[in-house]
C-alpha cells in the first residue's frame, strides 16, 4: 500500500511539475514576444535635422513611451535583406525607396496602439505603423495562453490533491482494527493521528524524488535543444538555474503537504467515537 501511495503521488507530481515548467516558460515567451512590439514612425522625406531632433522629443513626450530610437533607410534595407534575401540589394543608393524611422517602444505593449493614433498626428510623420490587426490578435493570443494554461495547472492540482489523499485512505483503511484499539485503550487522537500525518508527509517527499529527477533532466535536454533554436530568434526559455531549483522547492512542499493533508482528511473518519 505503501509503494501504491508514493507511485500515485510520483505520477502527479510529474504532471503537475510539467504543467508548471510548461506555463512558466509560456508567460515568458508571451511577454518577450510582446515587448518586442514597436512602433515603426516613418519620417517624411526632405525632413531636416533639426526637424527629426523636434520630432523625436515630442514622440518622447507621448504618455507610455518608453524609449525612441532612430534608424536610416539604408539600416531598414539592410533588415528587408536579412529577412527577405539578398534581390533587394538592387534598391541600395538613391533606389532606396524606404524612409528613415523613429522606433518606439512602450512601457506598457498594450499602449502600443494608442501611442500609434498619437503619432499620426504629429508634424513630418508619414505613417506609423504598429502591425495594426497582428498586434491585437498577437495581445490576445498571449493573454489567453497565460489564463488557460493557469487554469490547466490549478485543475490538475486538484486533481492531484484529490488522487493522492484518496490513494493515502487505502493505506490508513488496512489499519483500521489498529486505530480501533488504539482508541479503545485511551490514546488521543493527535496520539493516533501524528504518526499517519508524519507518514503522509514522507510518502509526498520520497513520491516527488523521482518526478524531480525527470524534470530536472529532461528541462536541461530541451533547453539545450530548443532553447539554442529559440535564441536565434531572439527569445529564451527560462534557464535551468532560473526555473529548476524554485519549481523543485514548490514541488517538495506541495507533495508534503498534500500527504499530510491527505492522511488527516482520511483518518476522521476513523477518530469519531
Amino acid at each position: 500500500m505503501a509503494f501504491a501511495a508514493i507511485s500515485g503521488v510520483a505520477v502527479t507530481i510529474l504532471l503537475v511539475g510539467i504543467s508548471l515548467a510548461l506555463v512558466f516558460n509560456v508567460t515568458k515567451l508571451s511577454h518577450d514576444v510582446e515587448n518586442d512590439v514597436r512602433v515603426q514612425v516613418s519620417i517624411e522625406p526632405k525632413t531636416t535635422d533639426r526637424q527629426e531632433a523636434a520630432l523625436k522629443a515630442q514622440l518622447q513626450k507621448i504618455k507610455h513611451v518608453d524609449q525612441v530610437t532612430f534608424s536610416s533607410k539604408e539600416n531598414e534595407l539592410k533588415k528587408v535583406v536579412r529577412q527577405y534575401g539578398n534581390s533587394f540589394e538592387m534598391f541600395n543608393g538613391d533606389d532606396n525607396p524606404l524612409s528613415d524611422v523613429f522606433v518606439v517602444r512602450a512601457t506598457d505593449p498594450e499602449k502600443t496602439v494608442a501611442i500609434a493614433k498619437q503619432a499620426k498626428k504629429l508634424d513630418h510623420v508619414a505613417r506609423a505603423n504598429y502591425g495594426g490587426t497582428q498586434t491585437k490578435k498577437l495581445f490576445k493570443t498571449m493573454n489567453g495562453i497565460r489564463n488557460w494554461g493557469m487554469a490547466f495547472s490549478v485543475l490538475l492540482l486538484v486533481v492531484a490533491i484529490f488522487l493522492i489523499a484518496n490513494t493515502i485512505r487505502i493505506t490508513i483503511l488496512s489499519r483500521q482494527n489498529e486505530i480501533e484499539i488504539m482508541r479503545l485503550v485511551g490514546a488521543t487522537r493527535w496520539y493516533i493521528r501524528w504518526p499517519f500525518i508524519l507518514e503522509g508527509a514522507w510518502t509526498g517527499l520520497l513520491g516527488a524524488i523521482l518526478p524531480l529527477v525527470i524534470i530536472d533532466f529532461g528541462y536541461v535536454s530541451v533547453y539545450n535543444g530548443v532553447g539554442q533554436q529559440l535564441t536565434t530568434s531572439g527569445y529564451h526559455l527560462l534557464t535551468p538555474n532560473a526555473l529548476l531549483l524554485p519549481l523543485n522547492i514548490a514541488l517538495i512542499v506541495i507533495a508534503m503537504l498534500i500527504g499530510s493533508l491527505g492522511a488527516a482528511v482520511s483518518m476522521r473518519r476513523f477518530l469519531k467515537i
